[in-house]
């Protein structure tokens, strides 16, 4: 879906227009993936548009950041309060976020020590990544012949900008055999995560999301999901999920910020019943606490204004 532009994009400590925040070609890490960034959306609400786990969504680019050895210049606290700026400076009442950490342009090579961070937030409007109908209709999905990174070849703790490269490779190569997403294994063969969600397998009445240990970003909807989850009564378990689970689930549905909650609805042309009685009543609650409409989970929500 084609980007529109919103007036301003907040970098390095002010407000600039869209069309002027920009960067060097020698930006640093444009040559070598060593930014880190989130995605985080920002909803309608009654009392305005309001950012969902805001404070979580920056506290974890701090700790990527952090993994990564990169010293990020402004403070969570400093960060929330540009993020909600630069909602406000939309006018929209809902949006995508996209902040960002990356060293920026004057040194070259291998070597981020001498280098400068820079941070940019950006807003825009962006729709359900997977589609508008992915709770009901469900989404075909592939095992990518890609593998999750190790832990020790690229930290998939931290939302690293270089990550996606391994990503990226997995979703193109599953459009191209006419599916909608890829899963992806770890180097060990158990599942991981999707190219840009975390996936909920329900075996046995049992809900199963695979672990950090197992390459999957510590999500923070994925975290939201476990807590409505809980919630409703459902057992909710973090535990490794290895492919033929997949296959023979009785529900399957992945989540993030920015494909939300969408039904699986067959894996490898395994077809997985769809869309299951958890998935629909995790979704529906999700979907009014985003919005601020259910008081359990209305911290959850950060107004921008």
């Amino acid at each position: 879906m084609p980007i529109q532009s919103t007036p301003k994009i907040w970098m390095n400590g002010k407000l600039v227009d869209w069309d002027q925040a920009q960067v060097h070609v020698l930006t640093h890490t444009l040559h070598y993936g060593t930014g880190v960034f989130e995605g985080i959306r920002a909803y309608e609400t009654s009392h305005g548009p309001a950012v969902f786990r805001l404070t979580d969504h920056i506290v974890r680019l701090h700790n990527s950041a952090k993994i990564m050895g990169m010293e990020i210049p402004y403070s969570v606290d400093e960060l929330i309060d540009a993020t909600k700026a630069t909602v406000a400076s939309t006018g929209l009442p809902s949006c995508y976020i996209r902040p960002i950490a990356y060293y920026g342009y004057g040194e070259m090579g291998l070597n981020t020590l001498p280098c400068t961070v820079d941070v940019a937030i950006a807003c825009w409007p962006w729709g359900a990544y997977l589609g508008p109908d992915a709770v009901e209709k469900g989404v075909r999905m592939k095992i990518s012949s890609w593998t999750r990174h190790d832990h020790n070849t690229m930290p998939p703790a931290a939302k690293t900008v270089g990550n996606y490269v391994n990503s990226s490779l997995a979703k193109v190569e599953a459009l191209k055999a006419g599916y909608d997403e890829a899963i992806m294994l770890a180097p060990n063969g158990l599942v991981a995560e999707c190219t840009g969600e975390n996936i909920f397998c329900v075996r046995n009445g049992i809900v199963l999301t695979p672990p950090l240990s197992a390459g999957a970003l510590e999500g923070i909807t994925q975290s939201s999901v476990i807590t409505i989850g809980r919630d409703l009564g459902f057992d909710m378990r973090v535990d490794n999920v290895a492919r033929s689970d997949l296959y023979i689930a009785e529900e399957l549905f992945v989540c993030g910020t920015a494909a939300e909650i969408s039904s699986v609805n067959s894996v490898d042309d395994r077809v997985i019943p769809c869309p299951g009685p958890m998935t629909k009543a995790i979704a529906e609650v999700y979907g009014r606490a985003v919005r601020g409409q259910e008081d359990a989970y209305k911290d959850w929500c950060e107004l921008a204004v």
